[in-house]
């Protein structure tokens, strides 16, 4: 890989790390003031870093555009839904646990999350919400995700680049996209605000596009800059 491409890669990279910080940080946390009036009534969903021919990632896209517009995006209005969707004790709508959608959804418990830990502890990387939040968390695993990014991204060796390109790739496949099809279609059916929506659909197109991109196909084209679709 030439080294004008390397940089770019690694630029598009920083970009969607920093879109999964948001994103992940939204899924794990209940939405305060601060983060409504930076993210939303002051506009910054409408420029995102990174583009992508992507369908998944223009929805996502057009769903946070929308979302900086519609009355809806009030702190209580996404602090209801944040509640209804992944934090209330009887059901919650789309629980953001890998567990849970690993086995029949009938039996609606917390499963062993060793599997994933394994991956992490293969790492020497540790859960810092270990004592409040699973490992196996859709958060959890956005979080250890840009940090192997953010390994990968320093490395200067090519063969150890590609060994880390396929780690990458194979915790994407094995804990994310196993699972985050049918949260993100649960997300979409149950959410009543258009902002849980366009971030459920941020995650999926950014973990797609990163699996992508770490692939070297060709299917999407990226690059960075502001979204002008």
């Amino acid at each position: 890989m030439s080294t004008d491409i390397t940089s770019q890669q690694h630029s598009i990279l920083k970009g969607y790390n920093m879109l999964l910080y948001f994103a992940g940080t939204m899924i794990m946390y209940e939405p305060a003031e601060e983060c409504i009036v930076d993210f939303w009534k002051e506009g910054i969903l409408r420029k995102l870093p990174v583009s992508s021919t992507n369908p998944a990632f223009i929805r996502a896209a057009s769903q946070l555009r929308e979302s900086c517009t519609d009355k809806a995006s009030s702190t209580n209005a996404m602090s209801e839904d944040y509640y209804r969707l992944f934090t209330r004790i009887n059901k919650p709508l789309a629980p953001a646990y890998e567990s849970l959608y690993k086995k029949p959804a009938q039996t609606e418990r917390v499963l062993n999350d060793s599997d994933v830990s394994e991956f992490y502890n293969s790492y020497g990387w540790k859960n810092k919400f270990r004592h409040g939040m699973k490992d196996d968390h859709l958060g959890v695993e956005l979080l250890f995700l840009t940090t192997l990014i953010e390994k990968y991204i320093v490395l200067d060796d090519e063969a150890c680049r590609g060994e880390m390109r396929n780690e990458i790739r194979r915790f994407i496949d094995q804990h994310i996209l196993s699972w985050i099809p049918e949260w993100h279609k649960r997300v979409q059916e149950y959410s009543l605000t258009p902002s849980y929506k366009g971030i459920s659909s941020l995650i999926f197109a950014c973990v797609e596009d990163i699996h992508s991109l770490l692939s070297n196909r060709n299917e999407l084209f990226f690059r960075t800059g502001y979204l002008k679709n």
